[in-house]
């Protein structure tokens, strides 16, 4: 099942060393084709966990026509905006390993928050829920169930709080997802670093898994690990602003933040009846007569009520709400999500994820919540 894409080359200011090759290719090149492998990252922070990631994914897309991935870093997301738990299955190779790119995740979950800290049960649920996903539709348990259907390759990229609860979550993980190689990315520092060996498994959980140790790309002179400090607030508000980037076509001139917030302002967003939509909030309570003052103004993940647990709902997408008239009974919302899929939506969840206060505050521009051009959803 060999892809048909040439490699390509990778960026000029990324430095991929030779274990970290030789890691990506035996993951890629030296396991079975059936069933594929399933590769979980794991790593103190800023270790290089996702840079890792992006490389293994253009290895394996060597081998395979697409590979699955499953993002559990609500903070630093990869292909969605913050706050969202999401699988995602990609068909292309990243040329830039600097440059993160937004992709429509195959199913995803809005947690609403840049830390599992907040809810760890909730977010360990979607986990699960995402990885019985992948395993049902593209691994095969049975090959005559489907014959015809493709297995497809699993990475899994996780969040660099290893130590205390996170450490926990971080096992429970392993031993729910029971990945087929593990990658510990280790740095100079070995108190932050997670512990030796197989520190999942015990005497319930033997299965056989490659572990494969590497150190962080970066050192000094004496050898010690240079972590890559990033600015995660600003990087979460690039993000925002990205995603909403995509409720204008691609070739119309936006490149500076007081042009998208023009822009934001005068785009005429969608009526939402009141009374076709349910409200909840993720992670807090707030009194019925606040509801409206709580939602005014804000980023609220679009989901769709699931049939099977109303805990779990699917989530399309992310909308500002723009205003509201309790009169008339309306939301007006701005989402770059496609109508055809926006008139499913039957649920609201609001979270603490928020409008970049950057788009809030330009000179000269009126806030994008304020405006009398509406367009309705049915």
């Amino acid at each position: 099942m060999a892809s048909s894409s040439e490699p390509e080359n990778p960026s000029p200011n990324i430095f991929i060393p030779e274990e970290w090759s030789e890691a990506a290719d035996s993951i890629a090149f030296d396991s079975v084709t059936s069933p594929p492998p399933i590769a979980f990252i794991c790593g103190a922070k800023n270790s290089g966990k996702t840079t890792f990631s992006r490389h293994l994914l253009n290895i394996l897309l060597q081998r395979y026509r697409r590979v699955a991935y499953l993002d559990t870093d609500v903070g630093q997301s990869e292909f969605t905006a913050p706050g969202f738990l999401s699988l995602t299955v990609v068909d292309k190779m990243t040329p830039d390993l600097t440059v993160p790119c937004l992709k429509t995740p195959e199913r995803s979950f809005f947690f609403g928050d840049v830390s599992s800290k907040r809810d760890p049960s909730a977010y360990l649920k979607y986990i699960h829920a995402l990885t019985d996903y992948y395993k049902k539709k593209y691994q095969m348990s049975n090959k005559s169930e489907s014959p015809s259907r493709a297995e497809l390759p699993l990475v899994v990229n996780t969040p660099g709080w290893v130590k205390g609860f996170g450490y926990e979550m971080l096992v429970d993980m392993l031993r729910y997802i029971a990945p087929t190689h593990v990658v510990k990315i280790n740095i100079s520092a070995e108190s932050k670093n997670l512990p030796a060996g197989a520190f999942w498994l015990d005497g319930n959980h033997d299965e056989r898994v490659n572990l494969i140790e590497i150190r962080t790309a970066r050192h000094d002179t004496f050898n010690r690990s240079v972590l890559i400090q990033k600015d995660a607030h600003l990087l979460r508000d690039l993000r925002i602003m990205a995603y909403f980037r995509q409720c204008f076509p691609s070739n119309l001139s936006i490149t500076t933040i007081k042009e998208l917030a023009l822009a934001l302002a005068s785009h005429p967003p969608y009526e939402v009846p009141i009374s076709s939509i349910k409200i909840r909030h993720l992670h807090c309570q707030v009194p019925s007569t606040e509801i409206f003052y709580s939602l005014n103004v804000t980023i609220v993940g679009l989901a769709v009520s699931s049939e099977a647990s109303e805990d779990l709902p699917w989530c399309v997408g992310l909308g500002i709400v723009r205003g509201i008239d309790t009169f008339k009974g309306l939301l007006y919302v701005i989402t770059p999500v496609p109508q055809s899929i926006l008139e499913k939506v039957d649920l609201f969840l609001q979270g603490f994820i928020q409008i970049p206060t950057c788009l809030l505050q330009v000179k000269g521009c009126r806030s994008p919540y304020v405006s009398a051009n509406v367009l309705p959803t049915s």
